[in-house]
């Protein structure tokens, strides 16, 4: 009696272990089955964030024709606005706004460029797939993960260390690969890798740095806010030509944090 009762026991218990291995076997496949749509949903989500975000330039674009004298940006330059996952850039709290048209805080009294006015600084300086470039100015990293989609290398440089570390950081993580990061006074360029195809300064300045004129390549561009913090900003254009000469010209009024240093 006994041993056929240990024997039902032994029975049931095989049959509710087999059960039990099943279940888990059924649940997981499940879970596998859920996850792949959520992911897929995410990833579409994100696609779909960023593809407003590209109509919003372009209707930026459009509004601002009158003063940027075109009324479409280059295809590659907008192909890369929409390859860089923005949200990367942004704190985590911002994570459901990193694809508005607008600037963003990242800390430190910083901030994120609006992304019409990194597209639209971007395509100013008509670079080129074997360009190297100059960034003042490396925040989160966002403007230099844009020009590195583009050109050969890009140099960056950041006077505020945390931030610099932390864009290093993501930079690699995101596989940036020809990103070299410098923790210093951007006003002052980087002289050992001049001359640049091309320079962008992403902080106002007062005027434009000396050192950046001599680092700009003949036949080269630069773009920068020229202006104070209380004042009217204008975004500049430079242009050297092949013989060093110099034009300016304004391309819109904007507003950015001040590019700050002891140069002053």
């Amino acid at each position: 009696m006994n041993t056929a009762y240990n024997a039902g026991l032994l029975n049931s218990a095989s049959i509710v272990t087999t059960t039990t291995a099943h279940l888990r076997l059924v649940l997981l496949s499940c879970l596998l089955a859920m996850a792949i749509p959520l992911q897929s949903a995410a990833d579409k989500d994100s696609e779909q964030e960023r593809e407003r975000m590209i109509r919003a330039i372009q209707s930026s674009v459009l509004e601002t024709s009158s003063y940027i004298d075109r009324k479409e940006l280059d295809t590659s330059v907008m192909d890369a606005m929409g390859r860089v996952p923005r949200h990367e850039f942004v704190p985590g709290s911002l994570q459901d706004h990193a694809y508005e048209n607008r600037p963003l805080p990242i800390g430190h009294g910083q901030t994120i460029s609006q992304p019409y006015i990194v597209a639209l600084m971007t395509d100013l300086l008509n670079i080129g797939e074997n360009d190297q470039v100059l960034e003042i100015g490396t925040g989160s990293g966002y403007q230099a993960a844009i020009l590195a989609e583009l050109v050969r290398t890009v140099y960056s440089i950041e006077i505020i260390e945390a931030l610099g570390e932390e864009a290093r950081e993501r930079l690699k993580r995101l596989g940036y690969r020809n990103v070299e990061i410098h923790l210093g006074d951007g006003y002052y360029g980087w002289e050992e890798h001049a001359p640049f195809d091309a320079i962008v300064v992403t902080a106002a300045a007062s005027y434009i740095p000396p050192p950046l004129i001599r680092q700009l390549r003949p036949g080269g561009r630069m773009i920068i806010p020229v202006g104070s913090r209380f004042m009217t900003q204008q975004l500049v254009l430079v242009e050297k030509d092949t013989e060093g000469k110099l034009t300016t010209r304004q391309i819109l009024p904007v507003r950015f944090v001040p590019l700050t240093g002891g140069h002053d």
